[in-house]
């Protein structure tokens, strides 16, 4: 297995892979950046945090490389920003003003801000921007949470959340992964701050916290990061650590603390050196509505994963795996997002085989694969008027959100033909090697889709048995093709799925009155991964046209303990079979852990489910804690109706993407964190 395969791969020296100036092929429709005439290459960032305004305050100054002769203007992205004054620096290191303006508002893309260079420059020149700004309060990239939204209720957070065009409404910017910058940033805060960089050293100044930090890795704008609070610090190992609020860092210490520097050399020896100094992790509030977010140096997690017996970390593994594909090496435009995540699941299962070794490693890789390739034809049905986002490659028209395109399609298709292409060219002795040159020519760099199967063909030319077999795949389906039938067939053996496949028949033959013997026993589930035990619960629930009746659901209970696991995917997806009948007798208890639960994921079906059995204890156990939750899972949960007086709970994905950063709860469809 590829535990055993040792990498001897390094980083390319400068140079070694010659980098156009702007690959046709990367042409990003969500950027208003002028990105055929400059080149971004540094960012230094100097904030002030105003706690009480919700405001960062300060100025970015930009260096930047002039790629075309003539030009005589840089356009960059804003989202939301008040634009006080901007500067060009001198040779002599003096500032002049420069003129500019902020262009008209083109819904979610925002703003361009144009600004002159006062004089025409040309290839090969070099200028740099300052820019004196604040963020507004309509800011989507910044989640500012009051003290009673946190689990220690002694001061406000602050978190980020810039994929995917986010970053604009907190940066002015190139907001678009064609194009990676390094960055170093000084921020005073009232309250300690982290950012997805290394530190760089503190001091305290003027009853304010001088934090310093440095990224020397190029990273596309989505993954600059900020993280403020309560927050205190565990050393895990000498290259990992975690971050969470003192009364939680106890217990994120001890959940993490066995797995998180295993998973970390596990991932070294199957891939390659870790290029980013150190993996830490910043476990967020209670409230934080997303799963996660895989920033440079900086982890963020939804708590949900401290679950006491360590059985989600696994999750780690999806985060980690990021620190190659998507961060080290990027998508070039959001078109080729499946490059990141499809890759990156791939990834994630591979490691997931590798640390639980040879005997149950591979039962639980396809395991993961089957209950993702639910989690694809799912999103399929969701976008059923929108095909064009079914698409491996989806079809942007102008002025669309990238987030509007958001699903499970690009994790779960993308690693189902990764791992398509695997089997195809012999097993991983064959491709493995393949993934390890992807990472070393493409060191540092955005790709896209068309440079990815360029890079597969390139690789294996030597090799005439495996290209004759890559000129029958049928790219075009693959790429473009709509629909749950894939291209070709990935068929697995599924031992631990059928296991609870034959669990979940047997109670649907009692449910639907087909069996009445009672031989059931805490032994059905003995020696489970949790995995199976969900996929045990989603196919008991699977089937809108049968309740589960309460007695079946309390039953199921009685045996194996669901409604007190620990396990917050087993809890929900158990509090989610047990509410299908008004006479459930777990409403209150449901309603008492969701009023604690802020992670999208978790809390927008259950109020659902809730709503539909007890409308009036929904609607109160939400309006007594709609201050816990974040304003966009509020927004997500409530739809208020001043004619009608009432709540209504429903989807509200689409309502809500074209005001709020909505993208990465993409963790959320259980992928990773």
């Amino acid at each position: 297995m590829a535990a055993s395969v040792q990498s001897n791969w390094s980083a390319p020296a400068p140079g070694d892979i010659p980098a156009k100036d702007f690959p046709e092929t990367h042409v990003d429709i969500h950027t208003h950046a002028n990105l055929t005439d400059f080149r971004p290459g540094h960012i230094d960032i100097d904030w002030t945090v105003d706690w009480d305004k919700k405001v960062l305050t300060g100025t970015v100054k930009h260096s930047i490389k002039i790629i075309k002769d003539g030009i005589d203007k840089i356009v960059l992205d804003t989202s939301f920003l008040d634009i006080k004054s901007i500067a060009i620096l001198q040779p002599d290191g003096k500032q002049k003003d420069a003129k500019f303006e902020l262009g008209k508002r083109d819904g979610t893309l925002g703003s361009p801000l144009n600004i002159e260079l006062g004089e025409r420059k040309n290839k090969g020149d070099e200028v740099e921007i300052v820019i004196d700004y604040s963020t507004t309060e309509k800011c989507t990239a910044l989640g500012w949470l009051a003290k009673e939204q946190t689990e220690s209720g002694s001061m406000p957070f602050l978190y980020s959340q810039a994929q995917a065009i986010h970053a604009r409404a907190m940066i002015p910017c190139v907001d678009s992964p064609s194009h990676k910058i390094t960055y170093t940033s000084k921020v005073k805060s009232k309250y300690p701050v982290l950012m997805s960089a290394l530190a760089d050293g503190s001091i305290h100044e003027d009853g304010l916290g001088v934090y310093r930090f440095r990224q020397p890795i190029g990273i596309p704008s989505y993954l600059i990061a900020i993280v403020g609070g309560n927050l205190v610090f565990r050393e895990l190992a000498p290259r990992v650590g975690v971050w969470a609020e003192p009364t939680m860092i106890d217990r994120a210490e001890w959940e993490f603390k066995e797995d998180a520097n295993r998973f970390l050399i596990a991932a070294e020896q199957t891939i390659s050196p870790y290029s980013w100094t150190r993996y830490d992790c910043v476990v967020l509030p209670p409230s934080f509505p997303y799963g996660g977010m895989e920033n440079a140096n900086l982890t963020t997690l939804t708590p949900t994963l401290i679950s006491g017996d360590r059985s989600q970390t696994d999750v780690l593994l999806h985060e980690l795996g990021h620190s190659w594909s998507g961060n080290l090496t990027s998508c070039a435009n959001w078109s080729s997002f499946w490059l990141n995540e499809g890759i990156n699941v791939w990834i994630e299962r591979l490691l997931l085989s590798v640390v639980h070794g040879p005997e149950s490693g591979p039962a639980i890789r396809e395991l993961h694969y089957i209950i993702g390739r639910k989690a694809f034809e799912d999103a399929v049905d969701q976008f059923s008027s929108v095909t064009r986002f079914q698409r491996l490659v989806p079809v942007f028209e102008k002025g669309e959100d990238p987030d509007d395109a958001f699903s499970s399609i690009p994790y779960e298709k993308g690693s189902l033909f990764i791992l398509y292409l695997e089997r195809l060219v012999g097993g991983l002795d064959n491709f493995l090697p393949f993934i390890r040159s992807y990472f070393k020519a493409f060191y540092d760099r955005s790709i896209s889709t068309q440079e990815w199967k360029q890079h597969l063909f390139d690789f294996y030319a030597g090799n005439e048995e495996i290209t004759k077999k890559l000129n029958t795949v049928k790219w075009d389906e693959w790429f473009n093709g709509e629909g749950k039938q894939l291209p070709a067939e990935v068929n697995f053996e599924g031992a631990l799925a059928q296991q609870a496949y034959k669990l979940a028949n047997r109670w649907l033959d009692v449910i639907n009155g087909k069996s009445t013997k009672e031989d059931f026993s805490p032994k059905d589930i003995s020696g489970w991964d949790p995995n199976q035990i969900v996929l045990f619960l989603s196919e008991v629930r699977a089937n809108k046209d049968v309740t589960v009746p309460a007695q079946v659901a309390s039953r199921i209970d009685e045996l194996y303990g669901f409604g007190k696991d620990k396990n917050t995917e087993i809890r929900f997806n158990f509090y989610v079979v047990a509410l299908q009948d008004k006479q459930s007798k777990y409403t209150q208890e449901a309603a008492a852990w969701v009023s604690k639960q802020g992670r999208m994921k978790y809390c927008r079906p259950l109020f659902r489910s809730l709503f539909k059995v007890d409308p009036t204890l929904a609607r109160e156990t939400f309006i007594k804690n709609k201050s816990f939750y974040h304003p966009i899972a509020a927004a997500m949960i409530e739809i208020v109706s001043t004619t009608c007086c009432h709540v209504c709970f429903i989807s509200a994905f689409f309502l809500i993407t074209s005001f709020y950063c909505i993208f990465s709860f993409f963790q959320d469809l259980g992928l990773s964190s």
